[in-house]
């Protein structure tokens, strides 16, 4: 007899959720469609009480009726350790209550897969953990010091200037070497983003577009290359690129193979590394998207897999 699971979704609010785009939309579809029971939480209604992680939410089902998308059960309080699976999908900015999130998933009984990892999301932000793999990657600049960066901006025609801890396409800038605009440039953003931020050696790839390829448990599963609007530098699906149907190319077989037992290692499960060119440029763990692009371009049903590898790990 097959084994129906309780599972917690920790994420943004249920009605921010787009059924066509999002990922988590077709993961919380397939998990209703095997029979387990799903409860969803924001990550500001978890709490620490004598040593108990207890999270306000509510049961809900996808029943795609019209405008009405879900139907939630009244709002209670749980302890997180009655769920065999807790799915951490909120969405970045990666910050304090972020964090604060990752530290008391880590306290849940064993017994309890969180996913991803809360640990390894702490200590593997998006735009630093490639580091581990300084052989993939375009060289990078990370610092919050104006002489450092201008310095970089030197060694090359064209920069791009990003903020470290952005989503999204936020806040990303070319900039041309020797142009008296860059101080200014560079000024504006350490202000805005309060620190460090990342100059990075211009792919002139990218005008075919990034790639989004999903890892699931270290494995890849599929791809799609998301090409920028004309005269565009973001690829970005929330900065409106547009999906097109891409396998391995470049180097994204050395890629995947290199990545691969990093992740199984640090327990991050569900993975979506951004390549430009032959090279990595992010590692999202937090709440990687692009399974519904991926499903409609290449006819597959990512989260099936998802499940199937998931269902696998769950203590029962």
């Amino acid at each position: 007899m097959k084994k129906h699971f309780k599972i917690a979704i920790q994420m943004d609010p249920l009605e921010k959720i787009n059924p066509k785009e999002d990922s988590t939309f077709v993961i919380a579809q397939e998990a209703q469609r095997r029979g387990h029971k799903l409860f969803h939480y924001s990550p500001k209604d978890i709490s620490l009480k004598n040593n108990t992680i207890i999270a306000k939410g509510c049961y809900f089902k996808i029943i795609n009726q019209g405008k009405k998308i879900f139907k939630k059960q009244k709002k209670i309080s749980i302890n997180l350790n009655q769920f065999h699976c807790v799915l951490v999908r909120q969405d970045p900015p990666f910050n304090m209550e972020y964090i604060t999130a990752t530290y008391f998933l880590e306290m849940l009984n064993q017994k309890v897969l969180v996913v991803n990892n809360p640990t390894e999301i702490r200590n593997n932000p998006e735009k630093l953990s490639m580091f581990n793999f300084k052989n993939l990657i375009p060289d990078t600049l990370i610092s919050g010091d104006l002489t450092e960066i201008q310095n970089f901006i030197k060694k090359y025609k064209f920069t791009i200037l990003k903020p470290l801890y952005g989503n999204g396409g936020e806040g990303i800038e070319k900039v041309t070497k020797g142009s008296l605009k860059n101080k200014t440039i560079i000024q504006r953003m350490i202000k805005k983003y309060k620190g460090a931020i990342i100059a990075q050696k211009f792919i002139k790839e990218i005008s075919q577009g990034d790639r989004r390829i999903i890892l699931i448990d270290g494995e890849y599963v599929g791809s799609v290359a998301r090409i920028p609007k004309k005269g565009s530098i973001k690829a970005n699906f929330h900065a409106g690129g547009s999906a097109q149907r891409s396998g391995l190319v470049f180097k994204d077989r050395k890629i995947c193979s290199k990545l691969k037992p990093y992740l199984k290692k640090k327990g991050l499960f569900f993975t979506g590394i951004d390549a430009i060119g032959n090279y990595l440029t992010e590692i999202n763990v937090t709440s990687p998207t692009g399974m519904q692009e991926i499903n409609r371009l290449d006819n597959t049903r990512l989260e099936k897999i998802f499940w199937d590898k998931l269902e696998k790990k769950i203590k029962k």
